[in-house]
């Protein structure tokens, strides 16, 4: 408690600054230590949000994750390292270099989403998946493609915002804690002097021995809360109410695409309405911290930090691009759910403004990714001004039976941990041996090959047919403390299923 009040006090000492005409050195010192301090801080933006990795290490940590699909993991590593690179370049040739923006062509199942979000946590920058079949040409009625910018501003705001809270969640938990005790302990009001009584100094003596009386209680209080005696104690706090709910605007266009938030308009303009509501001294805690950490924010800053942010670091991840690429049709005019969508896409790939309820942000620096199967379609049916802005193509394989096998067993989230775990929640111990593993890559390898190729994907529903009895029974009818999954037990379990070519494709 001494130590964060030393803290504050010390900052707000430091804000204050000295008097002009004392100490000119210190403060010129002073000014030269901000102006130092603002540009590390400058500097370190990019070699945070990169964690400075090389290529190769790149590739290194996607691997812990994805198996394979080496050529993948090479170009979306070397197109983020491109990004940092780009930042240490002079101011007038950086405008210059644009993203090479990539397209991931192979089947489902075979890693293309995962790489782009194993990719968005290392980068640690501002990163949105979208499905391309959700958006339609603009006076449609559905979603149009700017909402995509919009949504990624939004997610770039929301994470500045929590790093900002991190750097102010002492403060914010010390000032918490003094409106907790404000509530469970009221402070002691100055009492009104009488005129009447005998002697003024006898009031001012109460009115010491009570605020040292609140004072030492208040502390006590202070100790219990530490140690979370009171945690379960119900106590009633103001909340601000909801003064709007949330409004839907009929017609083409909803409230998420207008860019502006009504309730932030209402609110500057009504005043906010308090409710009481109840809730433990733990819920309140964190709740309080939110709030004062909320108000110890700037927000104009959040927000400046959060579009430039957006504008050089953003990454945007276009799933099922095939979807709005078709074969070219001289009897029919284009449809409007295929290349109304590429033509309005186009503006947003080779860099615009668009308006969102935080400002004007630029696209021109973002990194696209797109991903398709292209069963039906090829890369050339999209427009050719699309194709134009997506120069990289990597095309991933398809998943072998060895590939099976290192994806049950060699990435920190392999299914066999997974199921291993959930059963090691119940006191089970659950084993696959080596034969075992191999023979559930085969059927999933033979399953593929005569239902429909669906990747790893394939590994999930053989894997729940396959330990189904056992998730069930556990722990009403399983005793044993250890159970052995083995190649005759896989056998047993699914070789009807898939003989049975009908049964399989229902089942597995």
């Amino acid at each position: 408690m001494k130590d964060i009040t030393m803290e504050l006090n010390e900052e707000k000492t430091e804000e204050e600054g000295s008097t002009p005409g004392q100490n000119g050195d210190d403060d010129m010192n002073k000014e030269t230590k901000k102006t130092k301090v603002k540009k590390d801080r400058k500097l370190s933006v990019s070699d945070s949000l990169k964690k400075e990795l090389t290529p190769s290490q790149i590739v290194a940590e996607l691997d812990k994750y994805i198996i394979g699909q080496d050529n993948a993991k090479k170009s979306v590593a070397i197109a983020l390292r491109n990004r940092w690179r780009r930042k240490q370049i002079p101011d007038n040739l950086r405008e210059e270099i644009m993203p090479n923006n990539i397209i991931l062509i192979g089947p489902t199942g075979v890693g293309k989403t995962e790489i782009a979000r194993r990719l968005a946590r290392l980068s640690n920058a501002p990163f949105i998946k979208v499905e391309a079949s959700k958006f339609t040409e603009v006076g449609y009625v559905g979603r149009d493609v700017e909402s995509i910018v919009r949504e990624l501003t939004d997610l770039g705001v929301t994470m500045v915002k929590s790093e900002k809270s991190i750097e102010v969640q002492k403060k914010a938990e010390f000032l918490a804690e003094e409106r907790l005790l404000d509530i469970l302990l009221p402070p002691v009001k100055k009492k009104t002097e009488d005129a009447n009584q005998a002697t003024l100094g006898f009031t001012a003596a109460q009115n010491e021995s009570d605020k040292e009386e609140n004072f030492k209680t208040r502390e006590k209080f202070r100790e219990m809360l530490n140690k979370g005696e009171m945690d379960e104690r119900i106590i009633e706090i103001d909340v601000s109410a909801d003064g709007m709910p949330m409004m839907q605007v009929m017609g083409p266009i909803g409230l998420d695409d207008l860019g502006v938030n009504l309730q932030d308009l209402f609110s500057s303009v009504m005043p906010k309405k308090m409710k009481k509501r109840k809730m433990t001294v733990k819920e309140a805690r964190v709740f309080l911290v939110q709030e004062e950490a909320h108000k110890l924010i700037d927000m104009d800053s959040v927000i400046k930090e959060a579009i430039v942010r957006v504008q050089e670091f953003g990454i945007v991840f276009i799933d099922e691009i095939d979807k709005i690429a078709g074969p070219h049709s001289k009897s029919q005019g284009p449809d409007v759910s295929r290349e109304g969508v590429q033509r309005d896409l186009l503006p947003i790939v080779e860099g615009s403004s668009v308006t969102t309820k935080y400002g004007m942000v630029r696209t021109d620096h973002v990194l696209f990714i797109a991903s398709g199967a292209f069963h039906v379609s090829k890369p050339s049916d999209l427009i050719p001004e699309l194709q134009g802005r997506f120069p990289i193509r990597v095309e991933l394989n398809s998943l072998t039976e060895d590939d099976f096998v290192k994806i049950l067993t060699q990435p920190q989230n392999a299914l066999l941990k997974q199921y291993e775990a959930l059963l090691k929640a119940e006191s089970i111990e659950l084993e696959f041996d080596d034969e075992g593993i191999v023979e559930i890559a085969k059927i999933a390898a033979e399953v593929n090959e005569q239902v429909e190729n669906i990747g790893a994907r394939r590994l999930h529903t053989i894997l729940s047919t396959l330990l189904e009895d056992i998730l069930f029974d556990t722990p009403d009818k399983i005793k044993e403390k250890k159970i052995l999954i083995n190649k005759n037990m896989v056998q047993d379990k699914l070789k009807d299923i898939v003989k049975n070519r009908d049964l399989s494709r229902y089942i597995l």
